[in-house]
């Protein structure tokens, strides 16, 4: 099955959890926005008067299937090629992590944006410093050290133990993405987390990944996406 990612094509994104996945499975996949026309067929299936349409991106078409929400396609992705558990308890209990990652996922936007996306953050500079000091006071230590006392739990080099899921490759980026937005900050920060650091720069190296990486697929970070680097709330 060749599968169909709609995304918006400028940044990584909630797609990029997808992304991450479909390249570490070497599954076959086209990134519908990122082609002629592509932004404007995903946004008439996101407009269809029937069927399941979903409400915004990122959505998977697979098959005659169409599947919203970066969890609810990665519960789908996972079991079919070997990124999460295929029993009904793992796959619910992977799922319920990714679950928590799009809570954290939220309030790492919130930290520029904490006022409401319709809204330019120089509209709301003021109110980010404020809500970026409490994030890195209180929020990330519980959600990341949260995450590093399962690793410790596990005994394994990966999050359920020694296989890799799609949990830890949205761990990994979500690392990427903090050292991207916020530099400062997560320096100081990653001692506290040796463990996420390590499952960090593992994914990394794995051969799909590292490919990945390195090519023209993998969008850069930049500062219309959910992590960007302000320098006056990375201080």
């Amino acid at each position: 099955m060749r599968y169909e990612l709609y995304y918006w094509p400028g940044i990584q994104g909630r797609g990029e959890y997808v992304r991450l996945a479909l390249e570490e499975a070497g599954a076959d996949y086209v990134d519908v926005a990122r082609t002629e026309r592509g932004t404007a067929a995903m946004m008439r299936m996101m407009e269809a008067g029937s069927g399941t349409p979903p409400f915004a991106p990122p959505y998977l078409k697979a098959g005659r299937l169409v599947i919203g929400q970066t969890a609810n396609i990665l519960l789908y992705l996972g079991p079919r090629h070997g990124l999460s558990p295929k029993a009904e308890p793992g796959k619910l209990w992977v799922h319920q992590l990714q679950l928590t990652i799009a809570d954290f996922v939220l309030e790492v936007h919130d930290t520029h944006h904490p006022l409401g996306p319709t809204l330019y953050y120089e509209d709301q500079q003021s109110e980010a410093k404020q809500r970026t000091s409490e994030f890195w006071k209180e929020r990330v230590p519980k959600y990341l050290g949260y995450f590093e006392r399962l690793l410790e739990r596990s005994g394994g080099t990966s999050i359920t133990g020694r296989r890799l899921t799609y949990v830890d490759l949205s761990l990994f980026q979500i690392v990427e993405g903090l050292r991207y937005a916020f530099p400062k900050h997560m320096k100081a920060f990653e001692r506290r987390i040796p463990g996420l650091i390590d499952l960090h720069d593992r994914v990394a190296r794995r051969p799909n990944i590292k490919a990945y990486l390195a090519s023209e697929r993998r969008i850069p970070f930049n500062e219309d996406g959910i992590f960007r680097h302000y320098k006056e709330l990375d201080v």
